[in-house]
């Protein structure tokens, strides 16, 4: 066996973990997913060929369907703009050299580290419409009460705010990663220049920044279609609510398909709704 073979082994070995978790935990579900789209599924009984049935009952028959997206797409569009801007503002106070400047760094990104449940749990105390600190600030200020999770109007923007303490962390690290390589010589010369601080930012930093920027975003619309844990569990805790919030106010996608999956055991019609999502993000 020559030296270059048993070097290519040597690297199939160490690489072989890699390839077989992607097969079994990512490459089998997803054309299992595809199949199982196809068909009528239970668990309980075996897989039926029903070709394209699944997708017109989704597109066609099932208003929750479309109240799944319209949830799903007001998340997105509200929380993924705000999420960017908060993670970008506090990028950019947190890119300094003064005293102390760890100690805030560690505290905006460790909400992140905290599981999505425990940040739910406490939240949800926060936002107690009876007992809840956010309703003590309110009345405190002489502001009125309000729903917060318990009200149809106030469900959604509850769950972005939720999702905001949750999501903020990671994409303001990476913003101040990139804020970070933007060379300190192009900032000088802009000074010299006469560009103030604000011209700098704009003209220099924020067109530096732009494939971070790109990255961010993209990273954090696919996991705004994505969420799940903050609603599931907020929609779970709140008792006198229905199972997706008032009125359904805060079934989101994935909430749905998990419910047509493992409270309805309509595994076929739960693959249909992952391969529809599945294609979108692929789009995006």
């Amino acid at each position: 066996m020559s030296r270059a073979l048993r070097d290519n082994l040597r690297a199939y070995a160490f690489v072989s973990p890699w390839i077989i978790s992607l097969l079994v935990f990512t490459a089998y579900p997803l054309l299992a997913s595809f199949y199982f789209a196809m068909t009528r599924y239970t668990i309980v009984k075996p897989a039926e060929w029903i070709g394209f049935d699944n997708f017109v009952v989704m597109f066609t028959k099932d208003d929750l369907f479309w109240v799944a997206v319209w949830n799903t797409l007001y998340y997105t569009l509200i929380s993924v703009p705000l999420q960017m801007a908060v993670a970008l503002w506090l990028a950019t106070m947190l890119n300094q050299s003064t005293r102390g400047i760890g100690f805030y760094r560690t505290a905006f990104y460790l909400p992140s580290l905290v599981p999505a449940v425990v940040t739910t749990l406490l939240w949800m105390l926060i936002l107690d419409p009876r007992a809840g600190l956010a309703n003590a600030a309110l009345q405190a200020v002489g502001l009125p009460k309000l729903g917060w999770m318990y009200s149809a109007a106030w469900a959604k923007p509850s769950l972005i705010i939720i999702s905001l303490w949750v999501g903020v962390g990671q994409p303001m690290l990476i913003f101040l990663a990139g804020l970070k390589e933007v060379p300190k010589s192009l900032l000088e010369a802009a000074t010299i220049d006469g560009a103030n601080n604000w011209q700098r930012y704009w003209r220099v930093i924020i067109p530096l920044l732009t494939p971070t920027i790109f990255f961010n975003l993209i990273i954090t619309l696919i996991a705004s279609f994505q969420v799940f844990t903050t609603a599931f569990v907020a929609t779970a805790t709140a008792s006198g609510t229905t199972a997706a919030g008032p009125f359904n106010s805060m079934l989101v996608y994935m909430v749905h398909l998990y419910r047509q999956g493992f409270r309805y055991s309509a595994m076929g019609y739960a693959s249909a709704m992952a391969v529809v999502l599945f294609i979108v993000l692929v789009l995006l």
